[in-house]
């Protein structure tokens, strides 16, 4: 009987210390125009900034470019769909009430302005990492120049009791990281300029990282890969199955216009953060970050343009097999091979295929989903277009023409091709 009232006690201590830990007030609100003492150039700043960190592109609806800002962008989890929230101006149903302080709260430890925890699906633990004055200039931003907009945000398709905001405090004591950026001093100023824009506003991590089985980004694998809105978000290490190990040269073309020629386009949800978000940073800031994954990738001293597996892949073009005998090479030299098949000089736009990630990766979403939906003008190099033969080809006819391209590239063919492309066929569409 003892024992089972010091339990108890010590669950209700347990709790209670628990509360007291989950607790965060509410923070007063401000009459809107007291938001709006800000200098022209911090409003500029916070504009890149924005943009840099894709505010817009997961807070506005899909297809709803006339409410931006003004939330319910859909982002399909494992634990269900999550809706981004307004973060227009309007004071009723956005941010137009929230002071700085509550603002600068909520980037830094995922706490709203009324004291409830935001889902980890925000990634406070990158914004966390901003200083105090690039914190502001976004909030300077979004208070002055974002119209506002009165739309009150969608429910959670969260079950219980993840739903429950309350719990969301013990999921940060336990897996959150929401350190400061850790200045590297044995490293150039233009390489820890990359990895503070990597690392905080941009979030890079939070798609390439993978995470564990409660959601938390597994740090221990930084940039490692992982599944993100049904595409596979490629290691952004020296594990990146490319062929051709990406280069400084390569990053900065590909954040610069959407593709890099040895690599191929930007696709699914990486096509707006190049278009839509690095493309509003400076030269000098988009260099930094090519410096910074170009370490991380591995060998920035290979000669590309003389590099054996170039030379290799160019070649082997020239071995396709009888296509009256195979039918993925068939139906690759009827749709497909007009545009990638390359000379002995790459054309920038028309990837050579075996060279690119997705042939290598060890599951083939990527390239299923580009064959399915092909590029859009906004994706890759803006105006060069990829037909979609969603309805064009059959779930075997796209398996066929993946295992040609897969064994064209010297790797090991995928399993289960025809039932993974009916699998990846009827998962919700990427849309932005």
């Amino acid at each position: 009987m003892q024992k089972r009232i010091i339990a108890g006690l010590a669950l209700v201590a347990g709790v209670g210390l628990f509360s007291i830990y989950a607790y965060h007030s509410s923070i007063e609100p401000i009459a809107s125009e007291a938001a709006s003492t800000f200098s022209p150039a911090e409003i500029a700043q916070g504009k890149v900034l924005a943009a840099a960190g894709y505010c817009g592109t997961c807070h506005t609806k899909a297809n709803d470019s006339a409410a931006p800002y003004a939330g319910n962008y859909a982002m399909h989890t494992e634990f269900g769909t999550i809706y981004s929230s307004n973060i227009t101006p309007d004071p009723a149903t956005g941010i137009g009430s929230w002071s700085l302080e509550a603002f600068s709260r909520a980037m830094r430890t995922g706490v709203s302005r009324d004291g409830h925890h935001l889902l980890p699906a925000f990634p406070y633990e990158h914004f966390n990492k901003m200083t105090d004055q690039d914190i502001k200039a976004i909030y300077a931003y979004i208070m002055t120049s974002i119209p506002a907009v009165k739309q009150t945000k969608m429910e959670n398709d969260i079950p219980f009791p993840l739903n429950i905001r309350w719990l969301q405090a013990g999921w940060k004591l336990l897996f959150a990281d929401t350190s400061s950026f850790d200045k590297q001093d044995e490293k150039s100023a233009e390489w820890n300029r990359g990895a503070y824009l990597a690392e905080g506003i941009s979030h890079c991590g939070a798609c390439h990282t993978p995470r564990n089985a409660v959601g938390a980004e597994d740090y221990d694998n930084m940039y490692a890969g992982a599944t993100i809105n049904g595409w596979v978000a490629p290691p952004l290490t020296v594990a990146n199955p490319a062929p051709l190990p990406w280069q400084t040269q390569d990053i900065l073309e590909y954040l610069t216009t959407g593709n890099s020629l040895y690599h191929g386009s930007a696709g699914g949800p990486m096509a707006p953060v190049v278009h839509d978000g690095m493309s509003a940073l400076s030269s000098s800031d988009l260099m930094a970050i090519s410096v910074y994954f170009a370490e991380l990738a591995g060998n920035d001293e290979l000669e590309q343009v003389t590099n054996d597996h170039l030379l290799s892949a160019i070649d082997a073009q020239k071995d396709m097999p009888d296509a009256r005998l195979d039918q993925g090479a068939n139906l690759y030299a009827a749709a497909c091979q007009s545009c990638h098949f390359s000379g002995s000089t790459l054309v920038k736009g028309r990837p050579l295929l075996s060279l690119g990630s997705a042939l290598h990766l060890d599951e083939p979403t990527n390239l299923i989903n580009v064959m399915l939906d092909g590029f859009h003008a906004d994706q890759g190099i803006k105006g060069i277009v990829m037909p979609e033969y969603r309805d064009a080809f059959s779930d075997e006819d796209i398996a066929n023409i993946a295992a040609y391209l897969r064994q064209s590239a010297g790797e090991e063919a995928w399993p289960n091709l025809t039932s993974k492309v009916g699998e990846v066929r009827r998962q919700p569409k990427y849309v932005h």
